[in-house]
C-alpha cells in the first residue's frame, strides 16, 4: 500500500530542493505541532530560514521553478512558483531563541524519503505563548495536552522497558505491577 504523505509531489520537491542544497530552515508553527502529533489544523507550513540572503536559497528555488518574493509594500516576503502555495516564511519565533540555538534543539522527521528538521513541541508551546495571539491563546490549551499526554506515553514507554530488562533478568511479576 503506498504511504499518504501530507504534502503534495511539488511541495515535497520544494522541500527537497531545499535539503539538497543544505539550506538550514526549521518547520515551525502549527504545522510542525500536527507532524509531532497535535490535533492542529493549519492551513500554512511555516519556515523558518537561518539566512534569506544564502545564495543557495536562491538556487534550490530556481532548480525547481520558484523563487524568493522580498517584501514590496504591504506585501510580506513569500515563496513564489510551484509547490510553494502552503509555505509562508517566519522571520522570527516569539519567545525563543536565535535560529542557531533552535536549530540544535530541532528534531528530524522523516516525510517520504525527506528528513526534516521540525522545532520540537515544548518549544512551539513556549513560541505560542510569547505570541500570546487570540488565534494563538486557542491553541495553547490543545498544545498543553499533546505535550503531556507525551510526557505520559514517554514515561510508560520506559516503565515498560525497564520491566523487560528486569523480567530477563529474574524479576517477577511484582515489578509489573509497580
Amino acid at each position: 500500500m503506498a504511504e499518504v504523505l501530507p504534502l503534495s509531489e511539488a511541495e515535497l520537491r520544494l522541500l527537497g530542493s531545499l535539503v539538497r542544497h543544505k539550506i538550514r530552515f526549521l518547520v515551525v508553527g502549527l504545522s510542525a505541532a500536527a507532524l509531532r502529533g497535535a490535533p492542529v489544523v493549519t492551513e500554512d507550513i511555516d519556515l523558518w530560514f537561518e539566512d534569506l540572503s544564502d545564495p543557495k536559497l536562491m538556487q534550490a528555488l530556481v532548480k525547481i521553478g520558484a523563487a524568493y518574493i522580498p517584501p514590496f509594500g504591504c506585501n510580506p516576503r513569500m515563496l513564489g512558483g510551484p509547490g510553494s502555495e502552503p509555505f509562508d516564511i517566519a522571520l522570527r519565533m516569539n519567545g525563543l531563541d536565535d535560529f542557531a540555538v533552535e536549530w540544535k534543539r530541532a528534531v528530524e522527521i522523516k516525510i517520504g524519503r525527506l528528513k526534516l528538521k521540525l522545532l520540537p513541541l515544548d518549544r512551539i508551546f513556549t513560541s505560542k505563548q510569547a505570541a500570546n495571539h487570540p488565534k494563538d491563546q486557542r491553541v495553547i490549551p490543545v498544545l498543553q495536552n499533546t505535550l503531556r499526554t507525551l510526557e505520559l506515553k514517554s514515561k510508560r514507554q520506559g516503565r515498560m522497558a525497564r520491566a523487560k530488562n528486569n523480567v530477563h533478568r529474574g524479576a517477577g511479576w511484582e515489578y509489573w505491577r509497580n
